[in-house]
């Protein structure tokens, strides 16, 4: 008998389960068909996140030593990209 009621019981959380899961996907469908709700769920685009995006500066490698820099501190030496005057002198790598 005590089998009978497990079983029972568990069919009914299963049942619960399944019932609320079903209300969630309902209740979210209806919020995406309402126009002026549907505008409030959308991620609006990060102004800062673009702005950096814009002021990106191009990133170079130094010959000698593989470090990335920004291309405004560039030492050029003989047609390669140097990050400083000391690594322009040596040889590279």
């Amino acid at each position: 008998m005590s089998r009978l009621l497990f079983w029972i019981a568990l069919a009914c959380l299963v049942v619960a389960a399944v019932r609320s899961k079903l209300r969630q996907a309902a209740k979210r469908h209806q919020q995406m068909e309402q126009p002026e709700q549907r505008e409030q769920i959308r991620p609006q685009p990060n102004r800062a996140r673009a702005e950096a995006a814009a002021n990106a500066e191009t990133m170079l490698c130094c010959a000698h030593c593989g470090v990335y820099f920004p291309a405004s501190e560039n030492v050029p030496a003989g047609g390669r990209d140097y990050c400083s005057a000391a690594h322009a002198q040596l040889s590279p790598q």
